[in-house]
């Protein structure tokens, strides 16, 4: 099933299939497991993880027992992601390729649980994409976001705030994804959705990038396989002046890992914890 294949609908599209985000996505799966383990999902539950990469969290949502559908708007991760499932023998997981702001093939209301851990933070539109979030949302069910914040210090918000100052300007209309790490746009984006705003609840919280290499290494990985770092490293180089944001990187990533052993990579990432009861 394709929720919409429409490539114009999202012009991320093409971002998020440049690369190969299962390349960092290994790098999640403990904290995506950890953050799964407190949404008390369980085998009675229909489960949407939107924006799911190739399932971070929808695979330990499955392996709860519940029936999980995950939409991307990447095709090469909706296809990884069904490898994983199919792998793992999760008959009641599937990836359907689809857009945030346009889940128009799921009717009303099917959703026990619908989650997006910095993914539908990511799709243009965001009125529309908190209207179709609560829109496939049983009436008694939750919304959970997890959102990067815009000018926090940790790792994800100072690699796009990095990468966007080395890239193009982006284009007229243009509304960041980082602007979902502010509370108040998120209760606004979900107020217009009919959500009252005692229903919305945000708070930070911390994930934590795991990387068996040292840091220039786990650099590697965001300049090779991460859309955005990808996107700035181009432009940088068509600049001359992809040394300097390689130094900038490179110094942030050193700065930030945490681990005390040889040849790893511990780096935690604060994010914007937003539920939401429909």
């Amino acid at each position: 099933m394709n929720i919409t294949t429409d490539s114009t609908v999202n012009p991320n599209q093409a971002l998020w299939e440049k690369g190969d985000f299962t390349r960092l996505a290994a790098t999640m799966r403990r904290s995506g497991e950890e953050l799964v383990a407190g949404l008390g999902v369980t085998d009675s539950m229909h489960v949407l993880d939107v924006g799911c990469g190739d399932g971070t969290t929808a695979v330990p949502s499955a392996q709860c027992g519940a029936a999980v559908l995950g939409v991307d708007i990447a095709r090469n991760l909706v296809a990884a992601g069904n490898a994983r499932a199919a792998k793992l023998g999760l008959a009641n997981l599937t990836f359907v390729h689809g857009d945030a702001s346009n889940l128009s093939a799921i009717v009303d209301g099917r959703f026990d649980l619908v989650v997006s851990i910095f993914g539908a933070m990511f799709a243009p539109r965001p009125f529309e994409v908190a209207k179709e979030l609560v829109r496939v949302t049983k009436p008694g069910g939750r919304i959970v976001m997890g959102n990067w914040i815009p000018g926090d210090a940790t790792l994800v918000a100072q690699i796009l705030r990095i990468s966007a100052a080395y890239s193009p300007a982006p284009p007229e209309g243009f509304v960041s994804p980082v602007t979902w790490g502010v509370a108040a746009n998120v209760t606004e984006r979900f107020r217009a959705a009919n959500v009252p705003g005692s229903s919305i609840t945000c708070e930070p919280r911390t994930y934590t990038f795991e990387h068996a290499g040292d840091p220039a290494d786990f650099l590697s990985v965001f300049r090779d396989f991460y859309g955005p770092t990808m996107n700035a490293y181009a432009a940088a180089s068509a600049n001359g002046r992809e040394a300097e944001l390689h130094a900038e990187l490179s110094a942030l990533f050193t700065a930030q890992n945490t681990s005390r052993q040889d040849g790893t990579t511990k780096i935690p990432a604060t994010y914007l914890h937003v539920i939401v009861k429909v």
